[in-house]
């Protein structure tokens, strides 16, 4: 039970330190959608996710006002489509995309995750035509997000997927030039995916989920951050311990509220994903804890280990609050999506180079990166391939979302808008990695993939 402690302190950090729930995001299968016909399992796959998601939103703002705590978005994550839709006789995907985002505007969630496709071991007829319609899906649609899982630590790194990851970024950026390329901010490439992430362009309903289930986000950098005032020149001991009881707090939160809605909309729990997920707003910024621990700036010499206590400090604390921890679950490191880290970006002390080295020790990998618009295919395949090879080394989620912004140069900004937030056009490096990526075939999985 909580006491009367507890609760004052929940509502101070709801109410002055940015706690929040960042997500209720609802899985729904769409296997049972499969038909020949694309019209009529588009169609099939509308009703579905509505009939599914009728009152999640509903039920969401219900809680949220019962019991004070902010709620951010609500949001629905789907079969990968390039399984859902493989039976139907088209080549072209868009149709699901277009069913999915009607599917969402009518439930009205902010975002539907799902047009996705897992080809870390090679390709199905389906995984080729999504990956082919991925640049006009998201320029025909406002609220569906796709990603493709292109290697794993079981599978090694399908380097044809990689190459054709950086032709589909660039034409998705070109496709959406005119919003500055708008649809690369819901494009990701990943290695290792999971198949329970709650957040956003990541999400989708893995193979092995059941056939509905909630997944809860909760956030809380500003939670954090505030938390560590209060042990100034204490040391890293202390620290640690001071992030852990926080990250409990915060999860047993995200725990009260995920059973709640599961129970109100008869749908089973899946899990609580524990993640620092920043915002653009002050105060709510993985940056600006760093830069609690004593670094100057973040990025500069230091960073990647004050980041590696972070992570591995939220990830202790979570655990003990919640039974079902999956997703992601540590700390994001988005560049246009946290406040900290376009000033330290903007500043020049942190690189993509920086960035790339952080990715090692935190959730995920390369966030919400700008880079200039004249950056070609291969340059930004070479760059999944870098990040995908320390998720599949390191046995971790690693992802690369990147905005090749069309007629931006470096120093230039790339503004999205809510919580995209704005990105400072970031360098990369000139040489070429053309004759590299051209070799194709697979990077073999590492030793430390048999595990049997």
């Amino acid at each position: 039970m909580l006491n009367q402690h507890e609760i004052k302190e929940t509502l101070h950090m709801i109410d002055r330190e940015h706690l929040d729930i960042r997500t209720i995001t609802m899985g729904v299968s769409l296997r049972s959608c499969a038909h020949p016909d694309p019209k009529t399992a588009a169609q099939k796959m509308y009703d579905k996710i509505c009939t599914s998601a009728e009152h999640l939103v509903p039920v969401g703002e219900e809680i949220e006002r019962e019991m004070g705590i902010p709620i951010v978005n609500k949001r629905i994550s789907v079969t990968p489509m390039a399984i859902a839709a493989e039976a139907s006789e088209t080549e072209d995907y868009t149709i699901f995309a277009q069913a999915m985002d009607r599917a969402a505007k009518t439930c009205g969630v902010n975002f539907i995750g799902g047009f996705s496709a897992l080809v870390q071991k090679g390709f199905t007829v389906g995984d080729r035509r999504l990956i082919a319609s991925i640049p006009e899906a998201l320029a025909t649609t406002d609220f569906v997000c796709s990603s493709v899982n292109i290697g794993s630590t079981r599978a090694g790194i399908n380097m044809d997927a990689v190459r054709l990851m950086g032709q589909t970024v660039k034409a998705t950026a070109e496709r959406t030039k005119d919003n500055g390329g708008l649809g690369c901010a819901k494009l990701v490439v990943f290695a290792n995916a999971v198949e329970d992430n709650p957040f956003m362009a990541g999400a989708f309903h893995g193979v092995g989920e059941p056939e509905c289930v909630i997944n809860v986000g909760v956030s809380g950098p500003g939670v954090v951050y505030h938390a560590l005032q209060d042990v100034k020149g204490q040391p890293f001991d202390v620290v640690a311990e001071t992030v852990k009881k926080t990250a409990f707090k915060i999860t047993r939160m995200g725990q009260l509220i995920a059973q709640e809605a599961s129970a109100r909309l008869k749908v089973p729990f899946g899990i609580v994903d524990l993640s620092l997920a920043p915002t653009p707003a002050q105060g709510d910024s993985v940056a600006r804890i760093l830069e609690a621990m004593g670094l100057e700036v973040c990025g500069t010499h230091g960073t990647t280990a004050a980041l590696a206590l972070l992570n591995d400090a939220v990830k202790k604390g979570g655990v003990m609050a919640s039974g079902h921890v999956g997703g992601l679950s540590g700390a994001f490191i988005p560049v246009s999506e946290d406040e900290g880290m376009i000033a330290a970006a903007l500043r020049g002390t942190l690189t993509l180079d920086k960035l790339e080295a952080m990715t090692c020790v935190c959730s995920v990998g390369l966030d919400m990166i700008a880079v200039p618009g004249t950056t070609g295919a291969d340059t930004i395949a070479a760059i999944i391939a870098d990040e995908a090879a320390i998720g599949m080394i390191n046995n971790k989620t690693t992802a690369v979302r990147i905005i090749p912004a069309p007629g931006k140069k470096v120093g230039d900004m790339v503004e999205m808008g809510g919580l995209l937030g704005s990105a400072p056009v970031m360098p990369v490096h000139e040489e070429s990695a053309a004759a590299f990526i051209a070799r194709g075939g697979r990077i073999p999985a590492p030793l430390n993939s048999l595990k049997n």
